[in-house]
């Protein structure tokens, strides 16, 4: 086998730290490879996480607007997306659910057929759920057993379940807060605090409970010699030597993603590549990348289907409620109101009240000016029979405290596309643009669920104020848009996570998924990674010609 490993400065570098990524430098390492990950976040610690949302500037990510915390929200046509950024990538402000799809899932979209994903892919769930220590939840808050009422009262009852979290939670009876060596990675891994039910894992866990990668896999990955260089931009990735199929290997060209002035250029070689900068981040980064012609065999593919889990968030709040609704952990139960349509109660820490301006009075109605009008005649007669309430629940202090959020999923597929264009009202450079047909934001039954819950608290059922306004849903379950296909004509990758027309290239981060999965991406993306990382051989095997398989078009 060939060995060039003299000529590089790493074997792979790997492009962004979240559950894809993580995966992939532990393995890799793990196998005897010199793995580099470069992330643009930040490193987090117990000590210097943000107490509360109100601590805009590290709670954030707007590096050019001097924020730099590892929240970020981006505004689209289609939706509004949350997503993470920070060493640990979206484990440090996801909600430590990890549930797996239906079976269904497999059989549709531009994956299917192309493996036995049924009988492969429980393995690889087993391997992930035991390295992010998924447990069923124990700690049921007040707003899971609000959940509960509410679906005994509409007749869904019998549904009701504790979510599968990354939780290291304390058994039953105990309290938390007591500090425990390793318990998942037979002592490999940092000591762990059992969790005290404060809600605030959304808001990165400052107590050592929650199963972050960075406590993880990319822990072990550290361990094994990964290096992990944070605050880092990836600007261009190309093809040395002029192979342009990158069979010579890759330049990857970095930035200070912090810095205003000195943003401290560096460049690194590698012989292999991993894309793992979340569903946007990689999208974003391909586009300019095919561009600028560094890699302009990237399938023209590239941002097509694009889903958003068909999410709704509603809720109810009740103001001056003795229940502190934000005690438990963030994702703590749910029910399914029919077999396409889900919901789960999630909750911030007590003080975290700044997504409270994005609520509003729930509303009815089709999108368009209808249902803002009758947006306006609901909020106006509000105001005239409860004036005092009404201003308590459209101001956001105390809101975390007294709104119980549901985060409503449908496994109806239905998609978007991205592309990299100049939009209309900022011509100087291109963004990502979303495209295509609007994704639902009214669900009636959704909407009737919030109304019996706040019929049981005496409160208001309420609802996201971009989805009123501008028909725009809120969803922190982006995926696609370099899916899984059978060739380049159909998707950007094939089932090994291979980039079509290039060598030694990966992708293992949302974008692959290739279906609506209905339920919280992250345990199929760190299961489809794991699964991508069981073909590459040792490092003392590989030959570094790993090239990508096409099939006839379908």
């Amino acid at each position: 086998m060939a060995n060039h490993k003299q000529q590089f400065d790493f074997d792979f570098i790997v492009i962004g730290s979240g559950f894809g990524g993580s995966v992939s430098a532990h393995r890799l390492a793990e196998k005897g490879y010199k793995v580099a990950v470069m992330e643009m976040g930040r490193r987090w610690t117990p000590g210097n996480l943000p107490h509360s949302s109100w601590s805009i500037r590290r709670w954030l990510w707007r590096p050019n607007l001097g924020l730099r915390g590892f929240f970020n929200i981006q505004f689209f046509r289609h939706a509004t997306i949350f997503h993470g950024c920070a060493v640990g990538g979206g484990s440090i402000t996801y909600a430590c659910t990890l549930l797996a799809p239906p079976e269904r899932v497999w059989e549709a979209g531009s994956w299917s057929g192309l493996s036995n994903w049924k009988a492969e892919m429980p393995q690889h769930y087993e391997t992930a759920s035991q390295m992010l220590g998924v447990t069923e939840n124990r700690i049921l808050g007040p707003a899971d057993l609000l959940l509960k009422k509410a679906a005994e009262a509409s007749g869904s009852g019998h549904t009701f379940y504790r979510t599968k979290v990354g939780i290291f939670e304390p058994p039953e009876g105990q309290t938390g807060n007591q500090t425990f060596p390793d318990p998942y990675f037979a002592g490999e891994g940092p000591v762990r605090t059992t969790c005290i039910a404060c809600g605030g894992c959304m808001m990165g866990c400052r107590f050592g409970a929650k199963n972050t990668l960075d406590l993880g896999y990319l822990y072990l990955a550290e361990k094994h010699g990964a290096q992990v260089i944070p605050e880092t931009r990836v600007v261009n990735v190309q093809p040395l030597d002029g192979a342009s199929d990158g069979s010579a290997g890759y330049e990857v060209s970095t930035v200070k993603s912090t810095a205003w002035i000195r943003r401290h250029p560096r460049r690194f070689t590698c012989r292999g590549i991993v894309f793992s900068a979340s569903s946007l981040g990689t999208m974003e980064l391909l586009f300019q990348l095919k561009e600028k012609g560094s890699l302009p065999a990237i399938s023209s593919q590239l941002g097509q289907h694009v889903r958003t889990n068909s999410e709704s968030l509603i809720g109810a709040r009740t103001p001056g409620s003795s229940l502190d609704v934000s005690q438990g952990i963030a994702i703590g139960s749910g029910i399914y109101i029919d077999e396409h349509t889900h919901i789960e109660a999630v909750r911030y820490p007590r003080g975290s009240d700044a997504i409270g301006f994005l609520t509003t009075i729930l509303t009815d109605g089709h999108p368009g000016p209808r249902r803002i009008a009758l947006w306006v005649k609901n909020v106006a007669a509000s105001l005239l029979r409860h004036p005092f309430n009404t201003v308590r629940v459209l101001q956001p202090l105390g809101w975390a405290r007294e709104f119980v959020i549901l985060l409503c999923m449908q496994a109806l597929d239905g998609e978007i596309a991205m592309r990299w264009q100049r939009p209309w009202f900022w011509p100087f450079r291109k963004f990502l643009v979303s495209h295509g047909k609007k994704v639902p934001t009214y669900i009636p039954k959704a909407n009737e669920f919030a109304k019996t819950l706040a019929q049981l608290t005496g409160g208001f059922p309420m609802s996201m104020l971009p989805e009123i306004l501008f028909n725009v849903p809120g969803t922190a379950h982006c995926i696609g848009g370099c899916v899984i296909a059978d060739n380049s004509t159909h998707g950007v990758i094939d089932s090994r996570h291979r980039v079509f027309n290039y060598k030694n290239m990966y992708i293992c981060d949302g974008s692959v998924i290739a279906a609506n999965l209905g339920v919280n991406p992250s345990l199929t993306i760190t299961a489809l990674a794991e699964r991508a990382m069981s073909f590459i051989p040792p490092a003392a095997e590989t030959d570094w010609n790993d090239t990508a398989e096409t099939s006839s078009s379908r």
